[in-house]
């Protein structure tokens, strides 16, 4: 996917450093995630969540809180509080740049502030809101934190590690996080809602997920991560939970439709990444790309696979319908097409030193053994009777107008 590096001003002044993954067709939505209690942008979640919504036309925005990451800041000094202030300047960015309704997604303590972020903002704002080993109360990441809060409650400040990592809190730090009544406020949440997370997580428990699920109003959904860890470090779990959150979010988030189907032919427009494009035909909608050699982001066929594809499936399908007038026991074909540039120079006849050759080779495999000699010989022969293959060998003309 195209990623584009970005930076977004928070309420007080510091600086987020983001990450948008951008679709390679269009863009028909959009989603910010946040990611988990000192994780960053980085994480396996953050980036396949993001990637996978990206991939269904979903623009979405990840990025490091205060104080963690790229960031500015102290994370120290921040709290949820400040989790939520982020969340809130990273949504209102997207609000404005794609001028539509948002899908929020959050990973444990990010759960949380997604939450707590729906809740507070506009409810026409907010399409859908997806949550991942989301803990029901704030202050149970404090029992994750290594170090003498009692101290920290008597001098203002003191050292800490959290997750192995060295962190130096703040008295303030502490009391944010204690205040947050998380359940509370989901109760008067009216935003569709999908509770992700693993009865076998042993940071934040299953029994989070219940109180989250029972608290909150429908539309409601509960997918169970069997399994997974906590921070969803084995790559499948990840992906699996990309792809649930995907799936789902599209029944939910309103899609721009800024391409037009047509009523013939097919329209294609430019989409993101460098050759990006959007192919519509009267029923249909894919990606087109170049590999990544190329240059491209390899997330659709390329032009010529294109080309090539509509010989093979044109051939395959003449002959099934061939077959089938005939009543013969055809059991299928397997076609492999490539397309070969500098043609007459291989086969040494050069027609003219300004005209290049280019040809399509055609390996036609006939499976199964049911059909005799004649049959098969026949099927090669109805091969090259197909409709593409006559219009690319016949007098093909393009004619090119610009659209008013």
């Amino acid at each position: 996917m195209p990623t584009e590096s970005l930076k977004i001003t928070t309420s007080e002044g510091h600086e987020l450093s983001g990450a948008l993954e951008m679709p390679t067709g269009l863009v028909r939505g959009a989603a910010v995630f946040a990611h988990c209690f000192t994780c960053t942008k980085q994480s396996k979640a953050a980036k396949a969540v993001s990637q996978a919504l990206a991939r269904e036309g979903i623009a979405s925005l990840r990025f490091d809180f205060t104080g963690l990451g790229a960031s500015g800041g102290e994370f120290g000094r921040a709290g949820f509080a400040s989790d939520v202030e982020d969340l809130i300047a990273s949504a209102q960015y997207l609000i404005e740049r794609f001028d539509c309704q948002i899908l929020l997604v959050g990973h444990s303590l990010g759960g949380a502030a997604v939450l707590a972020v729906a809740a507070d903002l506009d409810r026409e704002k907010v399409a859908a809101v997806a949550t991942i080993g989301a803990p029901s109360d704030v202050p149970h990441v404090l029992h994750n934190i290594k170090g003498d809060l009692d101290e920290i409650e008597r001098e203002g400040e003191g050292d800490v590690t959290i997750g192995g990592r060295p962190f130096k809190l703040s008295k303030q730090f502490l009391d944010k996080t204690r205040e947050v009544d998380l359940v509370q406020r989901i109760k008067g949440l009216r935003t569709p809602l999908m509770i992700m997370h693993s009865p076998t997580d042993d940071i934040v428990g299953i029994e989070h997920a219940s109180n989250l699920f029972e608290a909150a109003k429908h539309p409601k959904s509960f997918v169970s991560l069997a399994g997974a860890d906590h921070l969803l470090l084995n790559e499948a779990d990840a992906q699996f939970a990309a792809q649930m959150i995907a799936a789902w979010a599209g029944r939910y988030l309103p899609q721009k439709e800024a391409l037009p189907i047509p009523e013939e032919g097919v329209v294609v427009q430019t989409g993101n990444g460098k050759f990006g494009t959007e192919v519509h035909t009267v029923s249909h909608r894919f990606v087109a790309d170049e590999p990544i050699s190329y240059g491209g982001d390899d997330t659709g066929p390329t032009p010529y696979d294109l080309l090539n594809a509509a010989l093979g499936i044109c051939t395959a399908m003449t002959m099934k319908m061939y077959a089938d007038r005939k009543k013969w026991p055809f059991e299928g074909t397997r076609i492999h097409v490539t397309h070969e540039r500098d043609h007459a120079e291989d086969c040494g006849h050069i027609l003219d030193e300004n005209v290049q050759v280019q040809a399509l080779n055609r390996k036609i495999e006939i499976l199964g053994d049911s059909l005799d000699d004649e049959q098969r010989a026949k099927l090669i022969e109805i091969a090259d009777k197909c409709p593409v293959h006559r219009t690319l060998e016949g007098h093909l003309h393009i004619h090119t107008e610009a659209a008013g």
